[in-house]
């Protein structure tokens, strides 16, 4: 009876996708101990024998693994509580399919589980002819095997029964209304347990009137499955914020709570952390402020032990043990490998190599850890550029926020350190709850769609801008550029750090974000001084900006949408706010398997970077001569061929990508190619007749060759180009630039600027007989953005429209 009244209070693996390692869910067992749960719900989507192949028993050494598993939640306290779904395929008046579900369990039973749940969630409504014939409704269906089965295994103090219809917006026509749930109400044995969502999926509050209603319909309080922090739906979407919108009174009128958290197992430490405030807040007391439960400071006190958990050094799978002071107990951590080519997630404990971090996406990691090839590619960058410092941003006005330039403390970022509690605030922040953003979060968005809304202030043809007006954009960018900052901090501090077994699950989400943030600021930066008025010929800001984003996310959803209406979190509003925001391939795209910690930064193009520029070309250009320096006389030329043209004459254009040691690439722009090359025939070329004049033999050929392909490169291109694509683009990286993620990045931000200025659509023009560049731009995801391919001339064009 003791058991039948306790309220479970836990965790439910219940996401899809890959599920958790044995070892994993005993680091779980630990610090649900800890944290005063009781209740593990085993139910993975993605485990075969889980799910698709429900009818099949599990092998000895899966059967060992379960019961060790089983054993070793019993002896921290905790409830095991098997489920099965069966779902999908059960022929509901088969005998042979009872007879085989009755198979599964007992053998599960068998293994010393004593608490099981039959799950019929996200499945097709409809029956065979069999089950229509045998039973009168779908519900009618569910309940009586349920209740055999429960039968069969002695009527166990804890069985639960999820059906088809789990929350109120899946009822029919409604909750009180609803056929199916009154027959589950009437039908259902007394004392098996529903599970419920809420009114939603994922539902954003837990309400006292809502499950009245559900109670008086079912006959019985619910358990409820609580998707709060489960992100299987939205692969750029991480939930590091405190169990929020469950008044601990509903425990009144609740069988239990059991929280479905993020697939990422090390993500998990704060919902779970306050999970186990809320259940340990004192009902009775709810006068005294200490014994309330505040997400707050729930929230306040998980971080702070998280700081611990984060600067542990742990290996990804785990593999260090310590000392877990409060609970007096050790273990060891060990996350598997990639369970693709096993039915089931038990495996032998001996199976689990100890295995790098990295690459993140395979089974077969290398056999040496790749960022000491990381490390190595550093040092050689080290000695083929000179370290650039600046003290103001070279990419902004006069008065310009200086947001390219790199605060006190924020140059290098390597070795392996510790995450400041300032940047755990900020990437539980950034990474907040499904129905609301963190602090920082909501500051980025706001300062972004302030200064996207008002940039007018600092158009290039702005003429009657109050100065104070001007001061006030620019303060808000220079606080904007500073959070931008922050978060590429943040990402090369994960991936520096000692805990690998973090950056393992939560790396994605930091590149991501980091990314996104790169092109964000740089945009923001490029704005200042450059972005033409609606009064321009050319400029279409008002139109090409009513499309795309003025409402954030969380305003776009409402609050009676699940998440999943509006996917991206945190980088896919930012991204909805940029003029290219509808564009998701720029955004969407594999993470490198080899991260690295360097810190990239992106900004417009400054005078000063000419000399540096024109270097990294030349010294391109010599590795594909083989190193012959001697064959071009002028140590300009192939600078003036390559960029010259775009630096002189469209510089507002031509936007830096560079981390510690310097210039590392750039991507240079034209917004309107005609008259461009007309600017090009009446300045640039007499200038270059200038620079290089011919004299007599003793010029190099090289040299005049150059010239003339100067000559030949502002040859027309065909209106039926020029009309679909009227801006051009060239883009130049190191060969050795370790995340070539960055590069894509680099190229987003001249394609927003471009789009922003009123460009539909942009070209790349490669020689076919160029073949290093082809195979460069192919490795940088070049070609996967700039395709539909035609001729023009000799060379290939690759275009895409805005």
């Amino acid at each position: 009876m003791e058991e039948e009244k306790q309220f479970l209070c836990g965790v439910v693996e219940g996401f899809y996708g890959r599920p958790w390692s044995m070892d994993q869910r005993k680091v779980l067992f630990q610090w649900m101990q800890l944290w005063g749960l009781n209740t593990y719900l085993y139910g993975p989507k993605d485990d075969l024998k889980h799910r698709l192949l429900w009818r099949e028993v599990y092998s000895p050494e899966e059967e060992a693994q379960l019961r060790t598993l089983i054993v070793e939640a019993q002896s921290r306290g905790l409830r095991f509580v098997y489920a099965l779904s069966p779902g999908q395929d059960i022929v509901f008046s088969s005998s042979c399919d009872l007879t085989l579900l009755k198979r599964k369990l007992k053998q599960v039973s068998d293994l010393g589980c004593q608490a099981f749940a039959i799950l019929f969630d996200d499945i097709d409504h409809s029956m065979c002819q069999a089950d229509s014939e045998a039973f009168t409704s779908f519900a009618h269906a569910q309940v009586t095997v349920t209740n055999e089965i429960y039968r069969f295994l002695g009527e166990p103090p804890v069985f639960l029964f999820c059906p088809t219809e789990y929350c109120g917006s899946l009822c029919s026509p409604s909750v009180s209304k609803s056929p199916y749930l009154q027959t589950v109400g009437e039908d259902l044995l007394p004392n098996i347990t529903v599970i419920w969502t809420g009114s939603k999926v994922i539902s954003r509050k837990l309400s006292l009137d809502c499950l009245a209603e559900l109670e008086c319909v079912l006959q019985r309080p619910p358990l409820i499955w609580d998707n709060l922090h489960a992100n299987d739906y939205d692969t750029r979407r991480l939930f590091l914020g405190p169990f929020k919108g469950r008044d601990p009174q509903l425990k009144n009128h609740l069988r239990g709570l059991l929280l479905n958290p993020n697939c990422e197992f090390e993500a998990n430490y704060i919902p779970l952390h306050t999970l186990g405030s809320w259940f340990r807040a004192e009902k009775d007391y709810v006068k005294d402020e200490e014994c309330e439960y505040c997400p707050e400071r729930a929230l306040t006190a998980a971080l702070h032990d998280w700081m611990e958990e984060l600067n542990q050094p742990l290996q990804a799978g785990r593999q260090s043990t310590r000392a877990d002071h409060r609970a007096s107990v050790s273990s060891s951590r060990t996350k598997a490998s990639d369970r693709s080519d096993c039915p089931s997630t038990f495996r032998a404990a001996h199976a689990v190599a100890k295995l790098p971090v990295f690459p993140l996406n395979s089974s077969s990691p290398p056999s040496s850890p790749p960022m000491g090839k990381v490390e190595r590619e550093g040092r050689e960058g080290d000695k083929k550029r000179p370290h650039q410092s600046s003290q103001q941003l070279p990419g902004s006005r006069s008065g310009a926020p200086a947001g390219g330039g790199r605060a006190p403390g924020r140059g290098l970022c390597g070795g392996k350190g510790l995450l400041s509690e300032a940047q755990v605030r900020l990437l539980v922040g950034l990474h907040y709850l499904p129905h609301e953003h963190g602090p920082s979060a909501q500051k980025l968005l706001q300062d972004l769609s302030w200064l996207k809304s008002n940039c007018h202030l600092v158009g290039a043809n702005s003429k009657k801008t109050q100065p104070q007006k001007v001061d006030e954009w620019r303060g808000r960018a220079a606080r904007f550029l500073s959070l931008c900052e922050d978060i590429a901090q943040l990402h090369c501090s994960v991936v520096g750090g000692a805990n690998r077994a973090v950056l393992y699950d939560l790396y994605p989400y930091v590149w991501d974000l980091r990314n996104t943030a790169l092109v964000a600021k740089a945009f923001i930066c490029w704005l200042d001084g450059r972005v033409l008025n609606d009064g321009s010929n050319l400029a279409s800001w008002r139109n090409c900006f009513h499309w795309c984003g003025k409402s954030t996310g969380a305003e776009l959803l409402g609050v009676d949408s699940e998440p999943w209406v509006f996917k991206g979190g945190v980088s896919g509003e930012v991204q909805m706010l940029l003029p290219i925001g509808s564009s998701s391939e720029l955004f969407t795209h594999p993470p490198p398997l080899f991260p690295t910690s360097r810190l990239y930064n992106i900004r417009p193009y400054h005078s000063k970077d000419k000399v540096e520029l024109y270097r990294m070309v030349r010294q391109l250009h010599l590795r594909t001569q083989g190193g012959q320096e001697s064959t071009v006389a002028h140590p300009d030329v192939i600078g003036d061929r390559c960029l010259g043209p775009c630096l002189a004459l469209s510089p507002e254009y031509s936007f830096i990508l560079e981390d510690e040691l310097g210039i590392c690439g750039c991507v240079l722009g034209i917004l309107d190619v005609r008259s461009f090359a007309k600017r090009c025939q009446a300045s640039w070329i007499p200038a270059m007749r200038d620079k290089y004049p011919p004299k007599g033999s003793s010029t190099h050929s090289n040299t005049q060759d150059l010239v003339k392909l100067m000559e030949e490169d502002q040859g027309e291109y065909p209106d039926s180009l020029l009309y679909h694509f009227p801006s051009q683009l060239r883009l130049d990286a190191l060969p050795e630039l370790v995340d070539v993620s960055v590069s894509r990045t680099l190229l987003t931000a001249l394609l927003t600027a471009l789009k922003a200025n009123g460009s539909q659509g942009v070209f790349c023009e490669v020689q076919p007989t160029d073949q290093q560049r082809l195979e460069f731009l192919t490795k940088l995801g070049f070609l996967e953005i700039l395709r539909g391919e035609a001729r023009s001339r000799e060379g290939v064009v690759l275009g895409r429209l805005l």
